[in-house]
Parts: structure tokens; C-alpha cells; sequence
């Protein structure tokens, strides 16, 4: 009975390899247009980001002085905004994936970006639309937006989330689906283009906390809100400037219900023994039209195997497929469920880095302002949230060098497509944030000392008393920051993107931002965790408005030391893992045999 098995099932699969190959045949040849098209991607996403960073940045500073509202109503307000946003990729990504595919998605959500912008700049422009301006201080004494006032600002902000939950998650898959994976130029092309991505990433942030920023505080909110929706305009009309010769990939339904019923089939299957001969027993079918690559069998997982035992309830059609997926699945979808497993590991050392990475963007705010801010001996003073600049710039200036140098250089060396595996690469950015966060706390410790043995004379912050030490002593430890960035941040995409079936691109984009969000959940159950141990400790809270009184180097070695585990449980997680394709190396690219029949031209 069980040769008989086989024998139908082997049948089954030269049928469907038939079939395949015809309809191969009849398909149109795609026309990849690579770089040309990366003007019209990469330029919509620089001015996407321009008009988004642009609003974002100070946004907390607008809710409080235009809006009169509390600053932790405020504060409350943007967190509930960036978690929502952030969370709200995963829904884009399945819509896209399942019904709309990446370039419908993309169009759509530049739009609702636009409008959102358009929307949070009219309340600037139009006196009814926000609460009169107040001259005191005590913003208890203020007048507050009105209901249908704030209704109109939360519409903007709904609208916002909205287009973020598209472009954020698709973006990526976008524009590394205009590079053939089947050529080498095209291999190259797609690692490229993550460098290239963030860097006009980052670029944009930087114009957006300087120049926009500076509109917007010190010239005007109108001029400013304006500034941004402009930039987003520009962005929709370069992103549709480009619809003739943009490769798009068709959505082939929820690519999330394989997944599920591999889950659900293996649950009903296991009490079943496994077979000893797994690929000549276990039921084997492939889509005659698919676009996700044939993988081929790993030991892993060996439990979600049982779902594609054949039992004598089973049954198949005549052109191979099962005839209830929800009671046999194929070793194809098994195995792409196998790569969506795979990646959780990795995705839960990726939200421990983020905390670190957030250390960064925070603290060191603080730190600048109780230090000498002025530069060399003149009266000028760098702006505290200017430092965080540093960290960009340190991106900014390493990828060219990294791109066009370092990855031909080891490319020769190790002959791997990106020169070292996408999770090497993420491994020295999780390593460069221990470094990190390690000398951000000898920096504090320096800090700290010099504020009650040489405070800086006639310099004032109402944290409190400023240290002599300078703040570009800051620099270093941002620097750092800019260079796991550079490494970890974009391996991140990289790897999501290649690891995850074809078919759920999008989604995969999702996890970068989903890591995000669950970095920023965790980043603040610890402050909470360290504010209530260390409030009745010997050495005072840790963390009090004025750090002068706490022990903020006490917390960067807890980073620290987290980081330091995160390494080791990194190490061993990528020791383990088994990349898609290739059971032996990291260019993932070089073994995929990539399936292009639901792609079209246009």
C-alpha cells in the first residue's frame, strides 16, 4: 500500500512538473529594469521620508505649544501614534501580499500619506482649526483644542497610519523586486539597493531635524507643516512616474493560510511516526504557477513533517494537489512554513539590539544638555537633539565606502555575493551596539565626575548643574550607534527579505518595524523595572530628570550586559540556522531558482 503511495505521489509530481512547464512556456519575458527604475523608487522614497520625518520629528513640540495640550498627553499621544503605526505594517503587508499586490499598495499609501500630512498642515494654516495661542507658561491655564478640533487632527494622524502600514513594509520588497534574482547583476543590484536605501533614509532624517525642524520652531508652523506635504506630493508623482516600467509581483491570496495549516495539519498528525525516508515518503507537490522557489528538505522542525504524512483518509486530485489542505499539506508548504519559524530566533536578537539602538536616541539628549554644549570658545551653542546627527552621518559616510569598497574586497576574498553572510553582518552590528552602549557609560561616568569637581561657569540647564566636559565627547559612542545601524539595521531587511517565501515579501518587511515596536515595549518595561528597584536602593533612582543625581552609567552597563547575552544567544541561534535554498552558506540568491510566471510586465 505504501509503494503504491509513493509511486502515485512521484506520478503526481511529473504531472504537475509538466504542467509547469508548458504554462512556462506560454508566459511573457519580463523585462527587469533594475537601476533605471531605482530614480523613480529611491527618489519617492526620499521625499516620502522628507515629508513623514519631517512632520514626526516634532510633532511633541506642536501638540504642546499649537495644541496647548499636557506634555504627557502629548507624549501618551505619539506613543500610541508610533506603536499603532508600527503594528499596522503587519496588516498593510497581509493586504498586499494576499489581495493587492506591493505596486497598488504602494500607490495607495502614498496617497492617505499626503492627505494625513495635508490634513496635520491645515491645522497650522486655518486659526479654527487649533486652540488660541497662550502665552503662559503653565499650560494648565491654557485653552485646549475642542473636540471637533482634535477630531480633525486624530483624522490626519489616522491617515498617516494608514499610508505607513503600506509603504513601510512593501518599499523594500518593491524595489528588490525590479532586479532579476537569476543574474548575477541582479544579485548585486538587490544588495545595493538595501545600502542604498538607507542611505537616503538617513539622509532625509538628516535634512528633516535640521532644516525642516528649523522652519518649523523658529520661522513658522504653516511654512513648516507645509514644507512636508509638499515633499510628499512629489513623492506620489515620482512613484507614478515610474508605473511603465516597474516589475510587479501579483498577490496569490493569504500567504499566511499555508502557514497555518501546516500548524493545524501537523497538531491532527502527531501521533503519527515519522518515516525514516522523509523525502520519499512525505507527500511532495509543487503549484504548477507559483512564484515562491522549490526548497529543498530540512531536518528541522521534523514535528511540522507529520503534515505531510499521507494517510489512507488523504485524498489527491488528479493533478497532484491535495484535495483538503486543511488534512494533508505538501513538503513545499511545510518547508516554507519552516523558513517563517526559522526567523523568530533571530527576530527576537534583532528587538534586544533595538533597545540598545534606542539607548542612543534618548538618553544622550539628556546627557548633552548637562554638558558644555559650546562650541570650542565660542558663544555658540549645538543644539542637544542636534547630536543625534552624529550617528547619521556616521551611516551616511560608511555605506558608499562599505558598498563600493569593502563588499568588492571581500567579495574576492570570500566569494560570497555580499562579500560576508547577511547574518555575519547582522552579528558585528549587534556586537558594534555592546561597544556601544559600553563606552556611552564610561562617557556618563566621565560626565558625572567633572559636574562636581569642575562644573562648567555660567552655563545653565533647568535639568541641572552642567558638566565642563564637552559634548562632543558624545560623539563616539553615536558614531558606534551609526555603524551597527549601518550593519545590523539593514542585514535586518536584507535577511527577512531573502528568508521568508517569495510570496510573503511584504510581510517580511513588516518584521523590521514589528521588531521596532516590541524594542520600544520592552525598552520601557525596563526603565519602568529600573525606576521602581532603584528608588529606595543606596545609589538613589538611576533615572531622575536630573542625571547629575542618578546613575545613568549604572544602566548603560545593564545594556550592556543584555547586549552582551544578546551576542552569545545571537552566536548560537546563527550557528544553527539553516538559510533558504542552502543548507551551507549565505548567499541565498545563488541557489534560489526563483519562479517568475505570476510576475507581469507593464
Amino acid at each position: 500500500m505504501n509503494n503504491n503511495r509513493i509511486e502515485a505521489t512521484e506520478k503526481n509530481e511529473k504531472t504537475a512538473s509538466s504542467i509547469r512547464d508548458a504554462d512556462s512556456e506560454k508566459e511573457p519575458k519580463i523585462n527587469y529594469r533594475g537601476v533605471k527604475a531605482m530614480p523613480f523608487i529611491i527618489g519617492n522614497e526620499t521625499f516620502e521620508k522628507l515629508g513623514a520625518i519631517g512632520t514626526l520629528s516634532n510633532l511633541l513640540v506642536y501638540l504642546t505649544t499649537v495644541f496647548n495640550l499636557k506634555h504627557i498627553t502629548a507624549t501618551t499621544l505619539i506613543n500610541v501614534f508610533n506603536g499603532t503605526t508600527n503594528f499596522a505594517t503587519l496588516l498593510g503587508a497581509f493586504l498586499s501580499d494576499t489581495y493587492f499586490g506591493r505596486y497598488k499598495t504602494l500607490g495607495f499609501a502614498s496617497i492617505m500619506s499626503f492627505l494625513g500630512l495635508f490634513v496635520i498642515s491645515l491645522t497650522a494654516v486655518f486659526k479654527n482649526l487649533h486652540p488660541p495661542h497662550c502665552e503662559s507658561k503653565d499650560i494648565s491655564n491654557c485653552i485646549g483644542p475642542t473636540g471637533w478640533q482634535m477630531a480633525f487632527l486624530l483624522s490626519g494622524f489616522g491617515l498617516l497610519i494608514i499610508g505607513a502600514a503600506g509603504i513601510r513594509p512593501c518599499n523594500l520588497a518593491f524595489g528588490a523586486d525590479q532586479f532579476n534574482p537569476n543574474t548575477e547583476s541582479g544579485k548585486r543590484g538587490i544588495n545595493s539597493f538595501f545600502n542604498w536605501y538607507f542611505f537616503t533614509l538617513t539622509f532625509a532624517q538628516m535634512v528633516s531635524v535640521t532644516l525642516v525642524v528649523y522652519v518649523q520652531s523658529d520661522v513658522s508652523w504653516s511654512i513648516g507643516l507645509a514644507i512636508p506635504a509638499i515633499f510628499m506630493l512629489i513623492s506620489c508623482f515620482l512613484f507614478f512616474g515610474g508605473t511603465k516600467i516597474y516589475v510587479k509581483v501579483k498577490p496569490e491570496g493569504s500567504p499566511l493560510t499555508s502557514v497555518v495549516q501546516v500548524l493545524v495539519v501537523s497538531i491532527k498528525k502527531r501521533r503519527l511516526k515519522l518515516p525514516e525516508q522523509p523525502l520519499k515518503s512525505l507527500f511532495s507537490y509543487t503549484p504548477p504557477k507559483s512564484i515562491n522557489s522549490k526548497l529543498s528538505y530540512t531536518d528541522q522542525f521534523r514535528f511540522l513533517d507529520k503534515a505531510a504524512i499521507v494517510t489512507q483518509e488523504d485524498q489527491i486530485k488528479s493533478d497532484g494537489s491535495a484535495a483538503n489542505q486543511w488534512n494533508l499539506c505538501s513538503l513545499q508548504q511545510v518547508e516554507e512554513a519552516k523558513c517563517v519559524v526559522r526567523v523568530i530566533p533571530i527576530w527576537a536578537a534583532a528587538i534586544v539590539y533595538h533597545v540598545g539602538i534606542i539607548q542612543q536616541q534618548q538618553f544622550v539628549v539628556f546627557q548633552a544638555l548637562q554638558s558644555n554644549r559650546h562650541l570650542g570658545n565660542s558663544n555658540f551653542q549645538i543644539p542637544a537633539a542636534t547630536y543625534t546627527i552624529f550617528s547619521m552621518l556616521s551611516l551616511t559616510l560608511w555605506l558608499p565606502i562599505y558598498d563600493r569598497i569593502i563588499v568588492p574586497l571581500l567579495r574576492r576574498l570570500t566569494g560570497k555575493e555580499g562579500g560576508i553572510t547577511i547574518l555575519q553582518r547582522m552579528g558585528i552590528g549587534i556586537f558594534l551596539i555592546v561597544v556601544s552602549s559600553l563606552v556611552s557609560a564610561f562617557i556618563e561616568e566621565r560626565r558625572r565626575k567633572l559636574v562636581f569637581t569642575n562644573p562648567a561657569v555660567g552655563v545653565h540647564s533647568e535639568r541641572g548643574l552642567v558638566s565642563s566636559m564637552s559634548a562632543l565627547w558624545l560623539v563616539p559612542q553615536l558614531s558606534l550607534a551609526g555603524l551597527a545601524e549601518a550593519f545590523c539595521a539593514i542585514g535586518q531587511v536584507e535577511f527577512y527579505y531573502k528568508q521568508f517565501p517569495e510570496n510573503m515579501r511584504s510581510i517580511a518587511g513588516s518584521f523590521f518595524f514589528l521588531g521596532m515596536a516590541a524594542s520600544s515595549y520592552l525598552n520601557s518595561f525596563l526603565i519602568s523595572i529600573v525606576h521602581h528597584t532603584t528608588e529606595k536602593a543606596k545609589t538613589g533612582n538611576w533615572l531622575p530628570e536630573d542625571l547629575n543625581k542618578g546613575r545613568l552609567d549604572y544602566f548603560y552597563f545593564l545594556i550592556t550586559a543584555l547586549g552582551i547575552i544578546n551576542v552569545v544567544y545571537f552566536i548560537i541561534c546563527a550557528r544553527w540556522y539553516k538559510y533558504k535554498g542552502n543548507d551551507e552558506t549565505s548567499s541565498v540568491g545563488l541557489e534560489m531558482e526563483t519562479q517568475n510566471v505570476e510576475k507581469h510586465f507593464v
